[in-house]
């Protein structure tokens, strides 16, 4: 792809003159070829892909816009997205990011956090499908959220495994685990909330002037508790940001439980898309569950 048509396609969503002087390639995950891009008056964070990508770049434009809406935290703008030169692109406003570190930082993180899950709707679901990672996430709406967490989380992964070559008596374990889920949500039914839906560390971030942001999102509306149990997965998040979202929402009793049910989604993602070095934990998580519920 040419600087050329990249900075046309800028120049025509921004409405102003872009011409790139200058592009610096940073990480973009596993998943794109990020660069950012300037004219020395402004910066922009472009990913970059093959063409199967656009609907992947689509989705993560329309939820920055949702929790951009929500007033509640701070996310990249996306500018626009579409396809030149036979790659995928989206382009999006840039933020200058260090790692949330100090207690105030969190503080405010757990602040800001609290406030985006007040923002609710009536449905588990979202008016479209997305990605978590490089995996395809459906988000077709649910008036149970045990019903879509059964058929629109754990089941496709499920499937997944299995056709990856992992199957076994652990499949049928997991499939018995989602047949059984509303056992575990009889005293508990949990707000549709506005969920970024892939928090963890990597995907959060605070402005020189201290104000968190997040980025990369996973959009859809469900359980508060999936967020904050994903930031549990693989650490990083200070003590004072989960004091301060509770302090701004406590949590119901049993979350220790759904945590682990709701961690066990991303755990099998990652088998899925690393490997099987993911098994065993996972093997073991859908054990848990299934003692919790008297197998």
């Amino acid at each position: 792809m040419t600087l050329s048509a990249l900075s046309a396609a800028i120049s025509q969503a921004s409405g102003r003159t872009f011409v790139a002087h200058s592009q610096e390639a940073i990480g973009g995950g596993c998943i794109h070829q990020a660069l950012v891009l300037q004219d020395g008056e402004t910066r922009w964070f472009v990913k970059l892909n093959a063409p199967s990508a656009l609907a992947m770049f689509e989705a993560e434009s329309e939820g920055l816009v949702a929790l951009a809406a929500s007033g509640a935290i701070r996310v990249p703008q996306p500018l626009c997205y579409g396809e030149v030169d036979g790659r995928a692109y989206l382009v999006m406003e840039h933020l200058t990011l260090r790692t949330l570190a100090s207690a105030d930082e969190a503080r405010v993180f757990g602040q800001a956090l609290a406030a985006l899950h007040r923002h609710n709707t009536a449905h588990y679901g979202w008016h479209r499908d997305n990605h978590i990672g490089a995996t395809p996430q459906s988000n077709a709406t649910h008036v149970a959220w045990p019903r879509f967490y059964a058929e629109s989380r754990l089941r496709p992964q499920l499937r997944l495994a299995a056709a990856h070559g992992y199957g076994g008596a652990w499949i049928e374990k997991g499939e018995k685990l989602a047949e059984r889920l509303p056992a575990l949500f009889v005293d508990y039914r949990p707000t549709a909330s506005l969920l970024h839906g892939d928090l963890w560390h990597g995907n959060v971030g605070v402005l020189p002037d201290g104000t968190p942001a997040i980025f990369d999102p996973a959009v859809y509306y469900g359980d508060r508790e999936t967020d904050l149990a994903m930031t549990e997965l693989f650490g990083g998040f200070p003590a004072n940001f989960y004091a301060a979202y509770r302090e701004a929402w406590p949590l119901a009793e049993g979350y220790e439980t759904r945590k682990t049910l709701y961690n066990l989604y991303h755990v099998l993602n990652h088998l899925n898309l690393f490997g099987r070095g993911y098994l065993g934990q996972a093997q073991r998580m859908i054990d848990t569950l299934l003692a919790e519920l008297g197998r």
